[in-house]
């Protein structure tokens, strides 16, 4: 295999830093070039211990502007992209949607456009992009998400990531763009930013404060490790085919309030706080406009074709989590200030 000029956009945040490390170490003889904007979930601290690797670039930059992303692609001779660089929160994407239309659609398709009239030779190259389940609206009580499942996207966050997918989708059939798309379940695991579920929770038990759950906390989801997620990627990117799509779950549903009280379980435990503490701090809060009630992953194709099953259960991804956070709250207390701490008091209060 010839040398591979990787791109990996947004591979300062939460997931994507965990690809670049995996890439990094794992194809020492590939350039990996990782182009982030370092917004507030993106941390150059998430990849310290890499960042002198005589593989590995770092860019600071934005998937928008397109002069600068076609510079990118013709000084490093870019010959595959992975594509995590989104906005991806939920709750944010209701009060700004328009930050959301602007990355994760006109981003996309502004790389793609950029990688489209790089990529002229008969090279082998692949834009890898990467999505999630919530595309597909909201499940009932039974059934699953499969690749064929209709797009039904509830909130602006999931209609801007199927519009991206479907652009992902148009430029494979108009123009024979190379490209393989994943659809995941939710990722939790270290490094994540303290907007989302477990590491807030985990934050604020730490500090004795709320614990806030959305409308009564029976809403599932299905957990997928970071890990287990990260390993998917790397084997659909190495061995995938093109033009195709491939569910990523963790085949770990679970209520998201049966999720929250197993996690006040073990922190008691890790911390030696007397059992039951922890769970005394959840608190009720007005459930979010358009809460989807339940996703889950048919992650077959994958299984199938690919031989990828996930490694971890809820509770082994949990205690690692766990262990990774309490043995690195400065790097919690560096994230959770500033905006942070503005955007937390507007959606949960003070």
């Amino acid at each position: 295999m010839s040398k591979r000029n990787i791109l990996i956009t947004g591979g300062a945040g939460f997931i994507g830093s965990h690809a670049v490390r995996l890439m990094v170490n794992k194809y020492p003889n590939d350039h990996i070039i990782n182009l982030d904007l370092l917004t507030y979930a993106g941390n150059l601290e998430n990849l310290s211990d890499i960042q002198g690797a005589p593989n590995y670039t770092f860019v600071k930059g934005d998937i928008m502007n397109e002069s600068d992303v076609d510079a990118l692609f013709k000084k490093h001779s870019i010959t595959h992209v992975i594509h995590f660089a989104a906005e991806s929160h939920v709750d944010r994407s209701i009060t700004d949607p328009l930050a959301f239309l602007k990355t994760n659609i006109l981003g996309t398709v502004n790389l793609m456009q950029v990688a489209k009239n790089n990529w002229q030779d008969n090279e082998d190259h692949c834009f890898y992009h990467v999505s999630t389940d919530e595309v597909y609206g909201s499940l009932g009580a039974t059934g699953l998400f499969t690749e064929t499942t209709s797009y039904d996207p509830q909130s602006p966050y999931s209609a801007s990531k199927a519009s991206s997918d479907h652009f992902v989708r148009a430029y494979a059939n108009t123009y024979k763009f190379p490209v393989k798309i994943s659809n995941c379940s939710n990722n939790y695991g270290p490094n994540q930013f303290p907007e989302k579920l477990l590491p807030l929770i985990i934050h604020n038990i730490l500090n004795n404060k709320p614990l806030p759950v959305y409308g009564d906390g029976t809403n599932v989801r299905d957990w997928l490790y970071v890990e287990d997620h990260i390993e998917a990627i790397e084997i659909i990117f190495s061995n995938g085919k093109l033009g195709e799509t491939y569910n990523i779950g963790g085949d770990n549903e679970i209520q998201n309030i049966d999720l929250v009280r197993t996690l006040c379980r073990l922190m008691d435990e890790e911390l030696g706080r007397e059992e039951g503490e922890s769970e005394k701090l959840i608190t009720f809060v007005k459930d979010r406009p358009g809460h989807d009630k339940r996703y889950a992953i048919d992650a077959s194709k994958i299984k199938n074709e690919l031989g990828w099953t996930p490694r971890y259960t809820v509770d082994e991804g949990l205690k690692s989590t766990l262990k990774w956070y309490l043995s690195n709250k400065e790097w919690l207390e560096n994230v959770t200030s500033g905006k942070y701490q503005e955007y937390y008091k507007e959606q949960y209060g003070a």
